[in-house]
């Protein structure tokens, strides 16, 4: 297990910032950890990583507990923090080596050449760190973040300040790390964690609201909405009184968007009140929500 959270909590005094909380993050999974602003994502990375303690549980990298002075657990372990913090007078190239040597990596300067191609630094690794773009410096937080080669990789808003171009090189690279190694990443971009994530982590006020693959999370959300097309007409009344059916909106001729609560898939009642009223379904499918939506219901107040 790469990752293994067991009934984790920090307080500041009598406020629970993060309240026992338990999870497990395999190798190869590139998992999002989201939540509104003050939920405890960031607090819970910091845990992770043995950047502050834990007031009570306890949280493991590689099957080893994680402790505030545990040299062998940070390296083990990647980590970009929310407002990446770097050495703004060095170059780029030279806050890269000085990263590699207090890792120890050997042959480090041949190292960080290659992190400089693959976060795509090659025009600016001469430059000062100070006179970088915001998403240069994110480029430069994650270069330090992977230099070591870590087996897990725990990144806080790693694509903030990035532009178009960018978003999709730094995700195609965080895709590919997490063939290899685990990732955790938590984000606020809705797209992000649909295009490179295996699995969602929902944190509403220091504490889990969901935790499966965002495909499920979108068509298991307490409502459903179905698309169906009938080969004749059906009543709008009529419609409304099948089980579980709680808005009706018509469409075109006879096509219909039904809006249901309380049953494991209104599909199954549709059918049947079409074989009781002698139509014919042409089409019928659910239609999948946003992980926006799930997202809104999930940590809205």
């Amino acid at each position: 297990m790469s990752i293994e959270v067991r009934h984790l909590s920090k307080f500041y005094g009598e406020q629970a910032a993060v309240n026992d909380i338990s999870f497990k993050v395999n190798r190869g999974e590139i998992v999002a950890f989201l939540g509104p602003n003050g939920a405890g994502k960031s607090t819970t990375m910091k845990m992770i990583t043995g950047f502050i303690p834990t007031s009570k549980g306890e949280a493991f990298v590689c099957d080893q507990l994680v402790k505030m002075d545990s040299l062998d657990t940070r390296r083990k372990i990647g980590y970009l923090p929310e407002n990446n913090p770097l050495y703004l007078d060095m170059y780029v190239k030279e806050y890269l080596e000085f990263v590699a040597r207090i890792y120890k990596v050997g042959n480090y300067r041949s190292r960080v050449d290659e992190m400089v191609q693959r976060v795509g630094l090659e025009l600016e690794q001469k430059k000062l760190i100070g006179k970088l773009s915001k998403g240069y410096r994110q480029r430069v937080g994650l270069a330090q973040a992977i230099i070591h080669d870590p087996e897990v990789l725990i990144l806080d808003e790693p694509t903030s300040g990035l532009d178009p171009n960018q978003l999709v090189e730094i995700r195609e690279l965080i895709k590919q790390i997490g063939k290899e190694k685990t990732v955790m990443l938590s984000t606020h971009i809705m797209q992000e964690v649909e295009a490179i994530c295996d699995r969602v982590i929902i944190i509403k006020r220091g504490e889990i609201v969901a935790d499966d693959k965002a495909a499920n999370l979108q068509y298991e959300a307490d409502s459903q909405v179905v698309f169906v097309e009938f080969d004749g007409q059906a009543a709008k009344n009529q419609l409304r009184k099948i089980e579980g059916v709680t808005k009706v909106e018509s469409l075109e001729e006879n096509s219909w968007l039904i809006e249901a609560q309380g049953v494991a898939d209104i599909r199954k009642n549709i059918s049947r009140f079409a074989q009781q009223h002698d139509l014919l379904v042409l089409t019928i499918r659910k239609e999948e929500k946003t992980l926006e939506e799930v997202f809104k219901k999930l940590t809205s107040n």
